[in-house]
């Protein structure tokens, strides 16, 4: 079985806002820390989130946050925005869960209405995340259905740009994964829904938002820290996430002289429904100590990320691969 902790997770999982405050200290928009006086020092990130062993637990895909102990922290209580996406309309996949959730709210913070799309067993965790976007003050859009089918990848994008007038930030996050005794055992079918679920939709739906892109515009793609340092039981969605790195590079190159940028965030074991779906409960409990910061990381800590990429401040950043992965290099 692979080591759990190299994981990401960006996929169509999700659950109900986590439960508590964040730890004192823990960082908010723009990579400030809340709970500390002015000029005081930096809270220390290898205590901000939860360092400690992980339960052990395990769930069915696509995994739900509601049943994960301890719940993910996703900005809701933490995130404050400053106006960055003031007026943008943005389409997240896979935005009900994870670091999905987490770019939602932020995005919806910093000003921008926000269309998710997910799975449809998912509509009740999905309005979750709706109800803290339209508690931002903004406009929200749920578009339910499997982006492995190319109609539903591509009519996102039309009902996002008919609910909102405009396409600003595309985020290409829905994914899957499952753990591979061997790639001799691995059924045709899961190779396949792993492919058309990281591969095929993003495709679909970048080809589709492409014509409502305006100079300005911004894509960012979900890949993981799985694209360089591949690990054997995730051999197929390894193969994915490199594919989206070159699919990242070539598409900035074809749309820099149109004024659009095309970014990816790469993360390292981020806490999400994901992990503990992934089918390896005897590693589970040691997910993310092996980072040099020595824990996993939280779908909070994803979002600043995402809002640089999608915001002028990145006005120059374009064909990037942003790793966030609490120390391990790409």
């Amino acid at each position: 079985m692979s080591d759990p902790q190299q994981q990401d997770q960006g996929g169509q999982t999700q659950g109900s806002p986590a439960q508590g405050s964040p730890a004192q200290g823990s960082p908010t928009q723009g990579g400030q820390t809340s709970g500390n006086a002015q000029g005081s020092p930096p809270q220390d990130p290898r205590g901000a989130y939860h360092s400690e062993p992980f339960p052990a637990q395990e769930q069915e895909q696509p995994g739900l946050t509601t049943e994960m102990e301890p719940k993910p922290d996703h900005g809701e209580l933490s995130y404050e925005g400053h106006g960055r996406l003031e007026g943008k309309a943005a389409l997240i996949t896979g935005g009900d869960s994870g670091i999905g959730r987490a770019v939602a709210i932020a995005f919806a913070r910093e000003g921008a209405d926000v269309a998710i799309s997910y799975l449809p067993e998912e509509e009740a965790d999905a309005k979750a995340t709706s109800d803290l976007i339209q508690q931002a003050g903004r406009r929200s859009l749920l578009l339910a259905g499997d982006g492995r089918e190319e109609q539903f990848s591509t009519e996102i994008v039309e009902k996002t740009v008919g609910e909102f007038g405009r396409l600003d930030v595309l985020v290409l996050n829905a994914a899957y994964q499952k753990n591979r005794d061997s790639l001799e055992s691995t059924p045709t079918e899961e190779f396949d829904r792993v492919f058309k679920t990281n591969i095929y939709a993003l495709m679909w739906t970048a080809q589709a938002a492409l014509p409502h892109l305006r100079p300005g515009a911004s894509i960012i793609t979900t890949s993981s820290i799985q694209a360089f340092n591949p690990s054997p039981n995730l051999i197929d969605y390894a193969m994915t996430k490199a594919a989206q790195v070159a699919f990242t590079k070539a598409l900035a190159l074809e749309l820099g002289p149109k004024g659009i940028r095309v970014n990816a965030v790469a993360p390292g074991p981020i806490w999400t429904p994901l992990i503990p779906a992934t089918e390896w409960p005897d590693k589970l409990t040691k997910f993310g100590q092996d980072t040099p910061l020595g824990r996993a990381g939280q779908p909070a800590e994803l979002a600043p990320a995402y809002v640089l990429l999608a915001s002028d401040e990145g006005s120059y950043i374009s064909g990037a691969v942003l790793p966030v992965t609490g120390g391990k290099g790409l």
